[in-house]
């Protein structure tokens, strides 16, 4: 084991979905699952940051020579090799029985278990099916299983959490919630498959290791939807409404479902608190922004004095990507999981529903710096009508007085730039003048 620990300690820090860059991995197994001769499934804690970050690492043994691009590890002695299992048909075929059919390995509080979900009428997966690896992964790697030729069943997409938290995973609890509700604007889930490890202190605990769902054959994500219309010239004020009622049905479900709040002085001293901070590391990295400093604290200071809706569970990281355009279901939302980068502990907690609201505007935003056209009044232009229309159909959904000058959406939306403004400078200096630009009109000079 120590051998292949050196392995992945050197493979991982090349894998997208490693959450540690620039640092060199101290690993560790919490847990060591063997499915076969050749396929194992490892939790890897890592203990280059505190706290640690567990990692999913399914591995096979496979002939040097016959590795598929990409998924080699290492050296396993005698001409085979350590290889990234999720290539692997022993792994992948085991993963897409455990989250259609069920099944069990290891000792009950010692091993995982794969559930599979009640599903719609026609929403049956095939009793048999092959992987694809979706390339462009980030946090984690997400599995197309298409019919094998001649099985009846619809295609089956299945997302490996990379790094795993104890508890239900929130795209999980979430979207299986709304599914199961009957909502039309998420896809039909499928199965999980959860498991059990120790914690360094010897505290046993389980979580989610991956979340299978309805997949949608040919089909765009919103941000491409919205560009081509942009590019083209197209009205989307209908599409925008209809996507705002989406957001807001979702929104009115997870209420329903989930338990809500008022919201306390510490709630809001956490949400400010963070804005704030936000604020101080812009200044720091982003000079263009410090003509605007005193204008954006008055909108936070405003915001901070307006009436607060209940909290309740959120998205956490809606935008136009997280998004897709059915045929059969209209706009569909995806992804759950919330903003990776944000602690699971605060991604599971009740939170302001117009955070959501905010990121889908700014997502809109985007569409005029990604629209290459001679005329940027006219994309200008779409952008808004577009964005007007999405407020107009979430307002009409949720069954609140559209007010076009709410401060807490002006003080979410403002936060989201100033993150963005970060974000650029850092790895897209040329994109920079979107947020900015918003910046301007969120928080203007006297």
């Amino acid at each position: 084991m120590g051998d292949l620990l050196d392995l992945l300690a050197v493979w991982m820090p090349r894998q997208r979905w490693y959450g540690t860059k620039g640092r060199d991995p101290r690993l560790t197994v919490v847990a060591d699952w063997s499915l076969d001769d050749d396929v194992r499934l490892l939790l890897v804690r890592d203990e280059a940051v505190q706290p640690a970050i567990v990692y999913q690492v399914p591995v096979a043994i496979r002939a040097e020579g016959s590795v598929p691009p990409g998924s080699l590890i290492g050296a396993f002695g005698e001409g085979r090799v350590w290889t990234d299992a999720t290539t692997e048909a022993g792994f992948t075929d085991q993963l897409y029985s455990w989250v259609t059919a069920g099944g069990e390995v290891g000792a009950p509080g010692d091993g995982f278990i794969g559930f599979a979900l009640a599903m719609p009428d026609g929403k049956t997966p095939a009793a048999r099916a092959t992987a694809k690896v979706l390339s462009g992964e980030q946090s984690n790697t997400s599995l197309i299983f298409r019919p094998d030729e001649g099985a009846a069943g619809v295609p089956v997409i299945c997302k490996l959490f990379r790094q795993v938290n104890p508890g239900i995973n929130p795209d999980v609890e979430l979207q299986s919630a709304l599914a199961a509700g009957g909502a039309a604007f998420v896809p039909a889930a499928i199965g999980e498959v959860r498991g059990s490890w120790m914690t360094p202190e010897g505290v046993p605990v389980s979580g989610s290791l991956a979340f299978a769902q309805e997949f949608f054959e040919g089909v765009e994500d919103a941000w491409r939807v919205a560009l081509d219309a942009a590019a083209a010239g197209e009205d989307f004020a209908q599409r925008a409404h209809a996507l705002g009622a989406s957001v807001a049905g979702m929104h009115v479900a997870l209420a329903a479902q989930f338990p809500t709040r008022e919201p306390d002085d510490a709630d809001r001293a956490a949400v400010i608190g963070a804005w704030d901070r936000r604020l101080a590391i812009a200044l720091a990295e982003v000079p263009a922004l410090a003509p605007y400093a005193d204008r954006i604290r008055a909108v936070y200071a405003a915001a901070a004095r307006a009436p607060w809706p209940s909290l309740q569970r959120v998205h956490g990281d809606l935008h136009l990507g997280q998004v897709l355009h059915t045929p059969s279901n209209g706009w569909v939302l995806l992804d759950f999981e919330g903003e990776p980068l944000r602690p699971i502990e605060e991604r599971l907690l009740p939170d302001v529903a117009v955070r959501d609201v905010a990121g889908m505007l700014r997502s809109f935003d985007y569409v005029s710096g990604a629209v290459a056209d001679d005329d940027g009044d006219a994309v200008r232009a779409w952008v808004i009508d577009a964005q007007q229309a999405f407020l107009a159909g979430y307002a009409d959904t949720a069954g609140a007085v559209r007010t076009d000058d709410d401060p807490l959406l002006a003080a979410f939306e403002l936060d989201k730039a100033v993150y963005e403004a970060i974000y650029e400078t850092r790895n897209r200096p040329d994109w920079v003048g979107i947020p900015l630009a918003a910046i301007g009109r969120l928080a203007p000079l006297d």
